[in-house]
């Protein structure tokens, strides 16, 4: 189970395509970026995409090799992730609880009343050590699609 599904990745996708032209800019991927806070200059973020805007597939492809693989690492650490998880853990105690993975995704689109999801049951899929919340390796390991 990925914490976001296909389903879910196009959806924010069509959020984020501002104009309807099935493709998303630069400008646009980095406005959903900031709004997950997570931070690249736009020298940064052409670098890494290299070009000017993405198809839904490229979109995915950039999301699966990027955003889940921590591919844009900071020196010597797992420094997306770490930022991804800092993005989740919203009151900063170390930990991503069902009520904080819920708050992101509504921020993102991806969470209502009526949307289904249940934000337990999603980490109690990664939670190896079965206290409720996610730790920072639980959540490495959801991320990266693997359970230990």
């Amino acid at each position: 189970m990925s914490a976001l599904s296909r389903s879910d990745l196009h959806r924010i996708f069509e959020m984020i395509d501002k104009n309807g032209d099935g493709l998303v800019s630069l400008e646009e991927l980095n406005w959903l970026l900031e709004r997950i806070e997570v931070q690249f200059s736009q020298e940064e973020l052409e670098s890494l995409v290299g070009k000017q805007s993405l198809s839904f597939d490229e979109f995915l492809f950039f999301h699966d090799t990027t955003i889940l693989n921590g591919n844009y690492q900071e020196e010597g650490e797992e420094g997306d992730l770490v930022k991804a998880f800092k993005v989740y853990d919203l009151n900063g105690d170390g930990v991503i609880s069902s009520e904080e993975l819920q708050s992101v995704l509504g921020r993102l689109g991806l969470w209502d009343e009526s949307s289904g999801k249940d934000c337990r049951r999603m980490i109690y899929a990664y939670d190896t050590n079965l206290d409720g919340v996610l730790d920072f390796e639980e959540f490495k390991n959801m991320m990266l699609h693997t359970v230990s």
